[in-house]
């Protein structure tokens, strides 16, 4: 009896999925704006367990700077960020570039989750970027909303030096307009809705207007990525797979959010999820390469950068176009990459 009866236990340890008794361990770090929380989304709902991965996600942070920092310290192993690979790889961080986490693979321009927000009585005018000429403008240096106040300027016909740039925590802004230390502020949702709100009379100047194109990457070090293929993959089909629930459900989305974002208000969070939505889009194509190379480009025109370098070797598309080729379903939702954008393994970007 007792033998049948280990022999019973044997049986059903067997029928239990190997991805549950030996699942991987990854450690993937975030920042706190609203397009980051497909990451969350594939913890809370079970995506990362699905495709056999334990994901701890450390704290977020308040910009792309710290989570590089996190990275570079062993706290995290993957994270999202954007503008700040720039500055990092140029300081020697050797960082690969693996999917989006918010972008566009199918057209140049995508920035609608990115809003300049002025005060009541800063004299800077809805629609009139000349206005900003003068003014005290909040950005957090190095990120890419720093990025969107640079080719916002230059679409009015400015130059950096025609404002004063003050280097702000995104968290803080609301904090600084209130208190009239600023005039106005660049900034990712959910920060400029949470200061339509919060500050009285405060004007929405420009939102979106693809005035850049949108850099937002699975980053990771070059040696980390060259020994974690198969989980790479993994992580890339889970956090795809959350990207599309978050598009079919955006109001479960933004309650998820809510847990992720200190302070983020279920209503806030709604109406940030529809700007976000919409370049929820984890594929890469030649879009992705341009978009980064386009930003190396403004900031060393305008001498915000000494250098710059290949983006060709900071990108690794493999992992994700195996995934878009292996489970297509978890983008049939999203326009498909023109044929003059699509890439393929060992893709080259020329300029």
């Amino acid at each position: 009896m007792k033998r049948l009866l280990l022999l019973a236990i044997a049986l059903l340890a067997g029928m239990v999925p190997a991805s549950a008794q030996t699942l991987t361990k990854v450690k993937a770090g975030m920042v706190t704006g609203i397009d980051q929380i497909g990451l969350p989304i594939a913890l809370e709902r079970g995506f990362f367990e699905k495709y056999g991965l334990d994901v701890t996600i450390a704290r977020p942070y308040a910009t792309g700077v710290d989570a590089l920092n996190a990275l570079q310290a062993g706290e995290s192993e993957i994270v999202q960020v954007g503008v700040p690979m720039i500055g990092a790889v140029l300081r020697g961080m050797d960082l690969v570039a693996l999917g989006n986490y918010s972008g566009n693979a199918t057209k140049a321009g995508s920035d609608a989750t990115m809003a300049i927000i002025a005060r009541e009585g800063s004299g800077i005018v809805k629609g009139d970027l000349s206005t900003l000429k003068g003014k005290k403008i909040a950005a957090s240096f190095g990120t890419i909303n720093h990025l969107y106040i640079l080719a916002t300027l230059e679409k009015a016909g400015l130059k950096p030096d025609d404002v004063t740039l003050v280097n702000t925590p995104p968290p803080d802004m609301t904090v600084a307009l209130l208190a009239k230390g600023i005039d106005a502020f660049s900034g990712w949702d959910p920060w400029p809705i949470v200061a339509g709100k919060d500050v009285p009379g405060a004007v929405e100047i420009i939102r979106g207007g693809d005035v850049i194109s949108y850099i937002g990457f699975n980053v990771a070090l070059r040696p980390w990525v060259q020994a974690n293929g198969e989980t790479i993959e993994k992580f890339l089909a889970a956090v795809s797979e959350a990207d599309q629930w978050m598009r079919k459900n955006p109001k479960l989305a933004a309650q998820v959010a809510t847990r992720w974002i200190p302070g983020l208000k279920q209503d806030v969070a709604e109406t940030a999820m529809q700007f976000n939505i919409q370049q929820a889009d984890r594929r890469l194509s030649a879009n992705n390469y341009r978009a980064l190379w386009s930003a190396e480009d403004r900031l060393s025109r305008l001498g915000i950068l000494k250098s710059t370098f290949d983006v060709n070797a900071h990108i690794e598309p493999k992992h994700i176009l195996k995934v878009m080729k292996d489970r297509p379903e978890l983008f049939a939702d999203l326009p498909p990459i023109p044929e003059t954008a699509a890439i393929t393994p060992g893709y080259v970007f020329k300029p």
